[in-house]
């Protein structure tokens, strides 16, 4: 039944990745009349979150962002399926790395520096994956949780590393990375997931008691790669601009919770600065600290 479905999806969905640009907003207009004012999916989640996190927000401003937020989530939805047919060219219009970062990683590739780099869901990460492996030298890949669907698991992998992206299932992070260390790489964390509250760090994190993934953390002590955390900044609809910067040097040295804490904060800012780019759809704050 699902490979049914996925045969009868699958012509849809690279026919959507083939409209022009102007076209694929039209529809993601009409997704979200559908989304947001027929379905409510997850409104109250989004609602809640965002009252939780800006308490000094008026309702009015609440609401506002939240209809902001629904745009770009139907923006987002739908660019991602550009991946499977765009152009490198247009890939770099729509989002482009600047030259401060571009520089930066040149330079850690010059000097035979693998890196971690850590971000959030935020703006569209999807296609700065794609930029990163077009315009740096590092080999990049991709952390992340396939699919229990290997249809469309398959599907994700193709638009993912098209542009020479490898990916990583979770499971086995740092086994591939030690295989991988002979090379000069770039490995990416999406470090904002709920992970198992028991062995998270907890941090205060858009006003509310948050149990942090420590992953990244605990990698980067051990392969002592320079953490860089990645910024995916919305110019306007359908255009995206990447900034990065070192936030630790020599990982090996730092005490416990100081890479997390960072990188947390990094991201808090970023959502202050855009608050509708970052995926309020997601229950983030479902668990809670034992006492």
């Amino acid at each position: 039944m699902t490979l049914i479905l996925y045969y009868l999806v699958l012509p849809v969905i690279y026919l959507i990745s083939l409209l022009p640009f102007r076209v694929l907003y039209l529809l993601s207009d009409g997704v979200y009349v559908l989304l947001y004012h027929v379905i409510g999916y997850r409104k109250k989640v989004v609602l809640d979150n965002l009252r939780n996190s800006f308490p000094e927000k008026s309702e009015q401003e609440i609401r506002q962002i939240c209809r902001e937020f629904y745009h770009y989530f139907c923006d987002l939805f739908l660019e991602t399926f550009k991946t499977l047919t765009i152009s490198k060219e247009k890939m770099l219009r729509h989002c482009s790395f600047h030259p401060d970062t571009v520089a930066l990683f040149e330079q850690m590739a010059a000097a035979k520096k693998s890196v971690i780099l850590v971000m959030g869901h935020k703006g569209n990460w999807e296609w700065a994956g794609n930029t990163f492996s077009i315009v740096c030298p590092q080999q990049l890949y991709v952390i992340y949780h396939p699919l229990a669907n290997k249809h469309f698991n398959g599907l994700m992998y193709k638009m993912r590393t098209r542009f020479g992206t490898k990916l990583i299932a979770m499971q086995d992070t740092f086994r591939d990375m030690v295989s991988n260390r002979k090379e000069v790489n770039a490995t990416a964390f999406i470090a904002d997931q709920a992970p198992n509250p028991k062995s998270a760090q907890w941090l205060t994190f858009m006003h509310q008691d948050t149990p942090v993934f420590t992953g990244t953390e605990r990698i980067a002590q051990k392969m002592n790669y320079p953490v860089v955390y990645v910024s995916v900044v919305r110019v306007k609809r359908g255009y995206y601009t990447v900034y990065a910067e070192v936030l630790i040097g020599e990982p090996a040295s730092t005490a416990n919770g100081e890479i997390t804490t960072s990188h947390t904060r990094k991201l808090e800012k970023d959502i202050h600065a855009q608050p509708a780019t970052w995926l309020w759809t997601h229950r983030r704050w479902k668990h809670k600290r034992e006492l």
